[in-house]
């Protein structure tokens, strides 16, 4: 009786866990596939935050560029109008008026930065390099107090500087080159040298000692040499003029094309 009963509950035993391990694999696919269902879902999702987001920061960089590019035009344009009220005014009918007994040819080309000097003297070809950025050094002008005591006639006034490079060239390529500062009342010369047609720009060649330093004999002499070759204090305002007008065409061109190529 005891012995029955011992077998009666093995086959119950061995008949329940065949019956769980024949209905385990469904259920374990049945978990794995809403497991990739929630999971492809979650995907899914995912990829449609991210894609709302990036088309949001294209969107929005896109009106952030803009606006920026608008609002710098409308700066540029207010730039340029007060620009062309501030060249108005200039007379530009003296500029094609040269002084009495000016020698030389003016080649002016439009975005350059400087203007070229040229003329022929005897054998000799004369160029001058003049910067279109003239400037004025101040000077304390030597007027004696009023009898008051009003220290106010000594001032600082401006005078007119043109920076300039003469080149004195003959047949051969050898030339003299000169560092000048015009001003209204007289010519400094800053620098001399010369420069061989062979000359590399790598070489350290001996320019001279500095003008200075000359014996001042020798200064008046290159003085009175490039005087008689056309480089006179009395130049110095039209060009003065001159160059002005340009720095002033030249920043109102260049304002046109900032413009031009942040519509593009």
């Amino acid at each position: 009786m005891a012995l029955s009963t011992v077998f009666r509950r093995a086959s119950s035993t061995v008949a329940t866990l065949a019956f769980r391990a024949a209905i385990s694999p469904v259920s374990f696919r049945s978990g794995a596939v809403s497991a990739e269902r929630l999971i492809l879902g979650s995907q899914i999702m995912r990829g449609s935050v991210s894609s709302f987001s990036f088309s949001r920061f294209s969107t929005e960089s896109a009106i952030t560029k803009t606006t920026a590019d608008e609002k710098l035009v409308s700066v540029i344009e207010s730039e340029i109008e007060c620009a062309v009220e501030e060249e108005a005014p200039h007379d530009t009918s003296i500029l094609e008026e040269k002084p009495e007994g000016f020698p030389f040819e003016i080649i002016d080309t439009p975005g350059e930065r400087t203007v070229l000097l040229r003329r022929k003297f005897e054998d000799e070809t004369i160029q001058v390099v003049v910067d279109s950025v003239a400037s004025y050094d101040d000077e304390e002008d030597e007027a004696e107090p009023n009898d008051e005591g009003d220290d106010e006639d000594q001032e600082s006034v401006g005078k007119i500087r043109v920076p300039m490079v003469v080149s004195v060239e003959k047949g051969d390529g050898v030339c003299l080159e000169f560092g000048v500062s015009a001003y209204p009342d007289e010519i400094v010369i800053d620098s001399l040298s010369i420069k061989q047609p062979q000359e590399s720009e790598n070489e350290l060649a001996y320019e001279g000692p500095d003008f200075d330093d000359l014996d001042e004999n020798l200064q008046k002499a290159f003085h009175r040499y490039l005087e008689i070759r056309g480089i006179k204090p009395s130049y110095t305002t039209f060009l003065a003029d001159y160059v002005a007008n340009k720095d002033s065409r030249e920043y109102l061109q260049w304002l046109k094309d900032l413009k031009s190529f942040v519509e593009k």
